[in-house]
């Protein structure tokens, strides 16, 4: 069943018996019987199969988590109980209390039948531990989607340092790891000439269901992105969005229902495209919804972009966020040391507050 973690249920979550299944001690002590003293009678320990019934007057010693005797109307705690040969009293100090204080009675967090969580929930750690509280030893969910990325271009080198006509990929690093805190598994980076067949190759020959292409969205004459697309029979559902960086972003749907996106060329182009597009995508795969946006204020200010929306790299201050600089397509030193993503509402006024993208993958800024 831990395989199950980080993907999404697909079906709700349903406790098939009572849990408890009876009633159990839910501290170390004696179960008494009655207003006391009490006399002992036995020891109960968790996972005891030994069957007792209290009468008025009678004790026993039990274990946090061990099956309570009939006729048990309290649990004492160790720290408030005083024994003597065969009694029990109440230690000097304490007083008892009526009401079945310390028992988890039967069906107290649920009932068998009970929806416990709907499906579309995150499986996270503890739906793991809910789940196996409940005696499930299976789960049914939405696996993790398979993502595989294809970076284009000649000019790009792997290693080493950029130099006249050559320039090191940025991309095809950071891929894996946005692609995995996104909740997918990454099927793998592949480096791709600027080839209009072998890009078609790889796209006719890949698996994934979502297949990201970087350096190859947008309108000149190394791009074969669309040209591939088309020549696959795929349905161009995104052409480009109204944002800077990441404009030349594309979304596309294959006959089979594989979905490819299109990454721009520049490193922080490509990341703003993947935490917008990508991720909104993402989520609907794993049948998860986008969470809200929070919200934060800018004391300087940030100006809009007459026509698109501004994705600024921010760090978070007490008093609001600061734009940190070096925030150009290209450049990955500002949202290197930025926190988040200030969106900046296309316009001519200056914002004086911002929604904000988390850079963690956990949000994103499209939705369809």
């Amino acid at each position: 069943m831990s395989a199950a973690a980080g993907t999404t249920l697909a079906t709700p979550l349903v406790a098939p018996t009572a849990v408890p299944p009876v009633d159990r001690s839910a501290m170390d002590g004696y179960a008494v019987s009655g207003a006391g003293p009490w006399q002992l009678v036995g020891v109960v320990l968790a996972g005891s199969a030994q069957v007792l019934e209290l009468a008025d007057g009678q004790a026993c010693t039990v274990v946090t988590g061990a099956t309570v005797p009939a006729g048990t109307t309290e649990v004492l705690p160790d720290e408030e109980a005083h024994a003597e040969y065969d009694n029990v009293h109440v230690a000097h100090g304490h007083a008892l209390r009526a009401g079945g204080r310390h028992i988890r009675r039967a069906g107290e967090e649920c009932a068998a039948g009970e929806v416990l969580l709907p499906a579309g929930v995150r499986i996270e750690p503890s739906v793991l531990g809910l789940a196996a509280a409940v005696g499930l030893d299976r789960l049914t969910v939405i696996p993790k989607p398979r993502v595989a990325a294809f970076v284009t271009g000649d000019e790009l080198v792997p290693r080493g340092a950029s130099g006249p006509g050559r320039v090191r990929d940025a991309i095809g690093p950071m891929l894996p790891g946005l692609i995995e805190r996104s909740g997918a598994t990454c099927s793998g980076v592949t480096h791709l000439a600027d080839s209009r067949q072998l890009l078609l190759d790889a796209l006719a020959g890949c698996e994934a269901e979502l297949i990201l292409v970087s350096g190859s969205s947008a309108a000149g004459p190394a791009d074969h992105l669309r040209a591939a697309l088309s020549a696959l029979g795929a349905v161009l559902v995104i052409d480009g969005v109204a944002c800077r960086p990441g404009h030349p972003q594309a979304l596309a749907r294959l006959d089979d229902g594989r979905l490819v996106i299109g990454l721009p060329g520049n490193p922080l182009a490509a990341l703003t495209a993947f935490l917008t597009l990508g991720v909104a995508v993402l989520h609907r795969l794993r049948g998860l919804p986008l969470p809200r946006l929070p919200v934060a204020p800018i004391p300087g200010g940030l100006a809009g972009h007459p026509t698109s929306t501004r994705l600024v790299p921010i760090r978070i201050t007490p008093d609001g966020v600061v734009p940190v600089g070096h925030a150009g397509s290209a450049m990955l030193r500002g949202v290197a040391a930025a926190d988040a993503l200030a969106i900046i509402e296309p316009g001519p006024t200056t914002a004086i507050a911002a929604r904000l993208l988390p850079l963690d993958s956990g949000a994103a800024l499209w939705t369809f």
